[in-house]
Formats: structure tokens, C-alpha cells, sequence
């Protein structure tokens, strides 16, 4: 069964940093996109970034400039990058396989 794991999540200060990372088992993860969304308590789950097999990467306004989504084949792997964090970006951060697998989600907060 495809399984996915978040994990990098935490509380981090306006302006900061987190790395998230979610690893992926059961699936030939290489030729699959590969996104990164989040939900906010009371709104409604929002795509942040896909990247494709071949490396190809969009973002969402509200974020590009300052995250960045990668991943590792080798490492079955999808990084997403967070910097330049607004409270904004609050949220519960999920993973996403093309054809409708998800993680089970990883609390990102920011708040002073």
C-alpha cells in the first residue's frame, strides 16, 4: 500500500525557517508528481507546490519566492523548503501523490 510520512513540522518565529520532508513507501515514487498542500483551521485545503518527475515545479502566489519543493529519487523523498515564514503560513501541511495518495499531515505554526 502507498504510504506517506510528513515529518519537520514545528513553531517557528515570523521570518524563520522549516524544512519538511515526506518519505514515501510502496509506490515506484521516480515517475510520479509529487505535491505539497496545507489546510488552515476553518479553510479549506490549498495547493502550495508540485514538482514533477522530470524536476518541473509550481508554486502558489502566496508562497513562491520563498519555498522551495524538491525531491530525492534515491531517497524516495519530497522536500518543501519554508523560508521567510508568515503567520499566514500556518497550517496543517500535507503530501500528496499523484492520483490521490496523502500523508497523514505535519503542523507547521508560526507565531511570535
Amino acid at each position: 500500500q502507498v504510504q506517506l510520512v510528513e515529518s519537520g513540522g514545528g513553531l517557528v518565529q515570523p521570518g524563520g525557517s522549516l524544512r519538511l520532508s515526506c518519505a514515501a513507501s510502496g509506490t515506484i515514487f521516480s515517475i510520479h508528481t509529487m505535491g505539497w498542500y496545507r489546510q488552515a483551521p476553518g479553510k479549506q485545503r490549498e495547493l502550495v507546490a508540485t514538482i514533477t518527475s522530470g524536476g518541473s515545479t509550481d508554486y502558489a502566489e502566496s508562497v513562491k519566492g520563498r519555498f522551495t519543493i524538491s525531491r530525492d529519487n534515491a531517497k524516495n523523498t519530497v522536500y518543501l523548503q519554508m523560508n521567510s515564514l508568515k503567520p499566514e503560513d500556518t497550517a496543517v501541511y500535507y503530501c500528496r501523490r499523484a492520483y490521490g495518495y496523502w500523508g497523514q499531515g505535519t503542523q507547521v505554526t508560526v507565531s511570535s
